[in-house]
């Protein structure tokens, strides 16, 4: 018997969430961390949204890509809560919407890319390593398969 995967599983027996999941939710909806990190700063609020996004273009695309980061962290959620039950269907789906998101926030990066013409920057780099990691994640874990189909296989 393989008890190796026994923390993976809440006090109801339910599988949890992994951690990589709310990076790459946290990675895909960057946009808004830093707009609610702005928000907090009283003196220059676009200070910092333009320290990290110097295009405008660039943080509204971002911002936009990132909705259906929220979304998917939405269904975590009622995942976690197993309710309501319509959500199901999208959640079975979360997978293929991850890797959807991924894409279009390859698609910025390479946009970003463009606007800075193409000069190497350590923020570029790590953001294209990071979504290399986290294609890799989704192929390869096998807590977040078993995540995935906790949902799917639960009778009620």
């Amino acid at each position: 018997m393989n008890f190796g995967h026994i923390n993976w599983l809440d006090d109801k027996g339910h599988f949890k969430p992994p951690l990589m999941l709310y990076l790459m939710l946290a990675f895909i909806a960057r946009g808004w961390c830093v707009f609610i990190a702005s928000l907090t700063q009283a003196s220059d609020r676009a200070g910092l949204v333009a320290l990290i996004y110097p295009q405008k273009s660039d943080f509204l695309m971002a911002l936009a890509a990132g909705v259906g980061g929220l979304f998917l962290y939405g269904l975590v959620i009622a995942e976690r809560k197993r309710a309501p039950l319509w959500l199901r269907p999208a959640f079975n789906q979360l997978k293929p919407l991850l890797i959807a998101l991924l894409m279009v926030d390859a698609g910025l990066l390479l946009q970003r890319l463009i606007h800075n013409h193409f000069l190497y920057s350590w923020s570029f780099g790590l953001d294209a390593l990071f979504l290399f990691w986290s294609l890799l994640y989704i192929a390869k874990s096998k807590h977040l398969k078993y995540y995935l189909q906790d949902w799917r296989n639960q009778t009620d």
